[in-house]
Parts: C-alpha cells; sequence; structure tokens
C-alpha cells in the first residue's frame, strides 16, 4: 500500500461516499489477476486477492470506524449468468473471514449497463442513472457500510450504490477496491 492517494481527476467532484480506498494500482500483475478471475474465471485467485484486499482496511481514512456490513457492488442478473459468479462478493466474502464484519448483499443492479471500460466520467454516471435499488426487505437504516468492488475507475458506479445506500437512510458509506484504474 503506498499510502494516500488524491486521484487529480476526483478533485473537485462532489461524490456520496465519504472516502474510497484502494489498495493497488490496477498495473501489471494485479491487473491481470483481476482479468484473470473475471473473464478467465480463475476464482480460486480471490483468496490471494482478499488478503491484499484486507490489507486496506488498516488505511487511516478507516481508523476509529465500526463497519456495519461489507457490501458488495452487485452485477446485473445478466452479467451474473454470464460470468456465473460477482467478483466483489467473493472479495467480500474473503474480506469477511478477515475482518470478521459480515457481507449484506443489499443491492440489486436492475438495469443492464453494459461495460464501462470504453466510457469517460460523464459517460459512466450516465450509462448508471438509476441502474441499482435496494433489495425488498433489507434495511440500512443508521449502519455503517463499506462497500466492496474490485476496480475504482471514475468512481461512477461506487457513488450510484452510496447513493442509493444513504437515501434509504444508511448512517455513512465508504467505500475500499483492491485496485485503483
Amino acid at each position: 500500500m503506498a499510502g494516500e492517494f488524491e486521484c487529480p481527476n476526483c478533485r473537485g467532484a462532489a461524490f456520496h461516499f465519504e472516502c474510497a480506498v484502494s489498495v493497488v494500482r490496477s498495473r501489471r500483475v494485479i491487473r491481470e489477476l483481476i482479468h484473470r478471475v473475471k473473464y478467465s474465471r480463475e476464482i480460486w485467485i480471490t483468496k490471494t486477492l482478499g488478503r491484499i484486499l484486507a490489507k486496506g482496511l488498516a488505511d487511516s481514512r478507516f481508523s476509529g470506524q465500526q463497519f456495519d456490513a461489507l457490501v458488495p457492488v452487485p452485477l446485473h442478473p445478466k452479467r451474473l449468468r454470464e460470468r456465473e459468479f460477482n467478483q466483489a462478493a467473493v472479495l467480500a466474502a474473503h474480506l469477511s473471514k478477515y475482518s470478521g464484519i459480515p457481507v449484506r448483499d443489499v443491492l440489486l443492479r436492475h438495469r443492464y449497463t453494459g461495460t464501462q471500460t470504453a466510457l469517460d466520467r460523464a459517460e459512466r454516471r450516465q450509462n448508471l442513472r438509476n441502474a441499482f435499488s435496494l433489495r425488498k426487505n433489507t434495511p440500512v437504516t443508521d449502519q455503517n457500510l463499506l462497500l466492496i468492488d474490485d476496480v475504482l475507475t471514475t468512481g461512477s458506479t461506487l457513488d450510484a450504490c452510496a447513493a442509493v445506500l444513504l437515501e434509504k437512510g444508511a448512517e455513512s458509506v465508504r467505500a475500499l477496491t483492491l485496485a485503483r484504474g
């Protein structure tokens, strides 16, 4: 972990989450491992990636913070059928084993948004508008939640998820990702 980093592209941008911590940069080996998990279904790699992700909990922006739950960023059901697993949920499960923080699958991705890789920040935000909602009978009122995803690029996905959680009464939402793109 290289220490605190402020993204020059995010400076001045308003996000719904309080902070986002990425453990490493999405470069070389890490990028390859993430791609092998997502696109070659080498899920066994997630155990190692989960250990790396757990190092993010030591970040100073999380000091003194007690999280009620880890909330994985959901995949749309179509993407979940294609991939057969949600990499964010698998990473959150590993992180839960290391931290003791329970995983709560409270979000739904009900609108298919396609891949975001070729979109800029404005296009990503537009693409994600109204894409997420809270699952029925899953209250988050007054809870301190930690969103989990594999990669943070523009923050648009995490922001859209955080907006829903806060709108439904969460006390605070922070984010932890394995890598930043």
